[in-house]
């Protein structure tokens, strides 16, 4: 198993940062949120209103949140999709019963700034602000197939001090739709 010094330097060489003190969102009203990590584990997740995959994951992500949010996770669900309205990210929201709240990554953002490029793509950040996993929740988008419970595993060691089992996993999804930019 590599260092975790050597991963976050890895992860940067890969375009994820290495050091994340501040996410910075917006709600879904538009007013401007920054959420602190240090002395946190933050548990960042791009999902989306649209992509059938990041839906399927709708339970499993409520479940996560649902069993690690009281042990002291942070968690930040960001919808990056320039595709997809705030409003129909506070409606899907709605309609799923999710117990946290969406963000939104207004121009890709936190996307771009951790290499994001799939909904469902998951990183955690440890309590010094470093990333310390980035890829997939779980290893099947059939919930009913899932052999490996990568986010689940991850958050446990690390709420528990351990060595990660795994620190990056293949994501897989819909793509993120960005914004266009202007050269």
């Amino acid at each position: 198993m590599t260092t975790l010094a050597a991963f976050a330097a890895a992860l940067v060489m890969l375009g994820a940062p290495g050091k994340v003190d501040v996410i910075k969102a917006t709600d879904l009203d538009g007013k401007p949120v920054e959420i602190q990590t240090a002395g946190k584990i933050t548990a960042v997740i791009f999902i989306s209103t649209q992509c059938p995959i990041s839906n399927d994951y709708n339970e499993r992500m409520k479940a996560l949140y649902n069993e690690f949010s009281p042990r002291g996770v942070q968690f930040v669900f960001l919808n990056a999709n320039s595709t997809e309205s705030s409003a129909e990210a506070a409606e899907h929201a709605r309609k799923h019963g999710f117990p946290f709240r969406v963000l939104k990554d207004v121009n890709n953002v936190e996307a771009d700034r951790f290499g994001a490029e799939f909904t469902p793509h998951v990183f955690v950040i440890g309590k010094n602000s470093e990333v310390i996993y980035r890829g997939a929740i779980d290893d099947s988008r059939p919930a009913d197939k899932v052999t490996r419970r990568y986010l689940q595993d991850v958050l446990n060691a690390a709420l528990a001090g351990k060595p990660l089992p795994v620190t990056e996993t293949k994501a897989f999804g819909c793509t993120i739709k960005r914004v266009k930019k202007s050269t």
